[in-house]
């Protein structure tokens, strides 16, 4: 298990999975996404761990953003099988990581919670304010996190959450579950997805007895340093960034338009401002990882 101690020096998470698993030729339509292969061509999703590892990242993100056990039911999986694929999304990242053990030390393995919107496919995700109680929101949340705690990863990445009351939802369980976690909202500007500010949104995550660093993802680069300094001031935690590579999502084609590299110039002021946890998310590649990497290590020399 991560704890908050181990977060004074930044780690370097992965990219994209999904990134990844395009570059290797992998077809992700479909409501399940990257939780396809989970089923399918499992293979695939370890030799993108194994990718990002390569690179330098300290972190694989498991292939369970978009799963949960209603989700794929409807695809096809029993009961049982869908818990096993969901426990299944996080042995796969600590398989890759026991494989590279005699070379790479200190590797860790985070299972990925994403929000309610990527389980209903439509864009949602990007906007939040899904129009459903806090009790369907805790009956869809609770099952897959109890799954993926059980696995036994070092930590949770509740990640691209763009609503702060579905984070009032998250934060209750997570405490239940009394297991480690990084929280990040997907922004724009010095607001969520959703709308709420930035300090209000972080003001929810305060206090958390799981929550160990705070902070953004799946949003534009621009936007990472107001949303850490945000997250810093409100929680008093270790922040958490890992903006997209750039480029504009399409909700109706599915697909990313092209975009500016990561701007690793960024990265400093990001760190100087208290993030901790630093990768890429959505067009980052394991070659982008690399040179990222190579920042991070540069700044922790010096």
């Amino acid at each position: 298990m991560l704890d908050i101690d181990a977060l004074t020096q930044p780690l370097v998470l992965d990219g994209g999975l999904s990134t990844a698993l395009e570059e290797q030729g992998v077809s992700l339509d479909g409501a399940l996404w990257t939780a396809r292969l989970l089923g399918e061509e499992p293979e695939q999703l370890a030799q993108a761990h194994r990718a990002y590892f390569l690179a330098g990242a300290k972190v694989a993100t498991t292939a369970s953003y978009q799963v949960s056990v209603e989700g794929l039911v409807a695809a096809g999986y029993d009961v049982q099988q869908a818990q096993g694929l969901i426990t299944l999304s996080v042995t796969l990242a600590q398989d890759v990581r026991a494989e590279l053990a005699d070379t790479h030390q200190g590797l860790l393995v985070a299972a990925s919670v994403g929000p309610y919107g990527a389980f209903l496919a439509d864009g949602s995700e990007y906007r939040g304010r899904y129009g459903v109680s806090s009790a369907r929101l805790r009956d869809f949340h609770g099952p897959r996190l109890e799954l993926l705690a059980a696995a036994g990863p070092d930590l949770l990445a509740v990640e691209t959450i763009p609503d702060a009351d579905e984070a009032e939802v998250l934060v209750a369980l997570l405490d239940d579950l009394d297991v480690p976690a990084w929280f990040s909202y997907s922004v724009r500007g010095s607001t969520t997805n959703a709308g709420q500010p930035l300090a209000d949104a972080y003001a929810v995550l305060a206090g958390s007895r799981s929550i160990i660093a705070a902070g953004v993802n799946c949003s534009e680069q621009s936007d990472v340093l107001g949303a850490v300094r945000d997250a810093v001031a409100a929680t008093g935690l270790p922040a958490v960034a890992y903006p997209n590579r750039g480029g504009t999502w399409d909700a109706d084609t599915k697909e990313w338009s092209s975009g500016d590299a990561l701007d690793l110039a960024l990265v400093e002021s990001w760190i100087s401002a208290g993030a901790r946890l630093v990768g890429g998310c959505c067009g980052t590649r394991p070659a982008d990882i690399a040179d990222l990497a190579d920042v991070v290590g540069r700044l922790r020399a010096g």
